[in-house]
């Protein structure tokens, strides 16, 4: 049996613009969903670790096509 282990793609609040330049995503707007996580569902993208947010941008392509809404 052979076991694949999907390896994680991270990235930080700053650098997601960049990753999607076509959607126009501005830093604003992720720490907007960000700060709003509980109610849009976006917390099931990020990881918080002390004051550093990383957003799982596999969970992130899927909460943007589930229309930015809780999975």
């Amino acid at each position: 049996m052979i076991q694949q282990h999907s390896q994680k793609r991270w990235s930080t609040v700053k650098c997601v613009p960049a990753q999607y330049p076509e959607a126009n995503f501005t830093e604003g707007s992720i720490r907007w969903w960000i700060f709003n996580s509980t109610e849009n569902g976006f917390n099931s993208c990020i990881v918080r670790i002390g004051r550093k947010v990383l957003i799982d941008l596999d969970k992130f392509e899927q909460w943007i096509e589930n229309g930015g809404a809780a999975a």
